[in-house]
C-alpha cells in the first residue's frame, strides 16, 4: 500500500485504535492521527501493517477546549507582612 498524507488507514495490529489519518511523513515514519485521539508515529519497516479503511471510518477526536488557569495573586514576602 503507499501511503500519502490525508490517506484514511487502519492498523491491523491494533484495531483499538480506530482508523487514522496520515498526518505527515518522513523518510522514515508516517505521523498518524487515529479515532482514539492519540498520534502515533509508524515506522516504514511497519507499513505492512497498515491497510486502507473507509473514508467515513475516521472520526478525529472532539476538541477540547483550552482552560485558562486563574492569575495567582503575588506572595508577599513575611518581612513585609510584620512592617504593615
Amino acid at each position: 500500500m503507499v501511503i500519502k498524507v490525508g490517506n484514511i488507514v487502519s492498523h491491523t495490529g491494533a484495531l483499538e485504535w480506530g482508523a487514522g489519518k496520515v498526518m505527515e511523513i518522513t523518510s522514515s515514519s508516517a505521523m498518524i492521527q487515529f479515532s482514539d485521539g492519540k498520534n502515533r508515529k509508524i515506522a516504514v519497516s511497519h507499513f505492512t501493517t497498515l491497510q486502507p479503511a473507509a473514508p467515513g471510518s475516521f472520526l478525529p477526536p472532539p476538541e477540547v477546549p483550552v482552560v485558562m488557569k486563574a492569575a495567582r495573586v503575588a506572595r508577599v514576602p513575611k518581612a513585609a507582612k510584620k512592617k504593615l
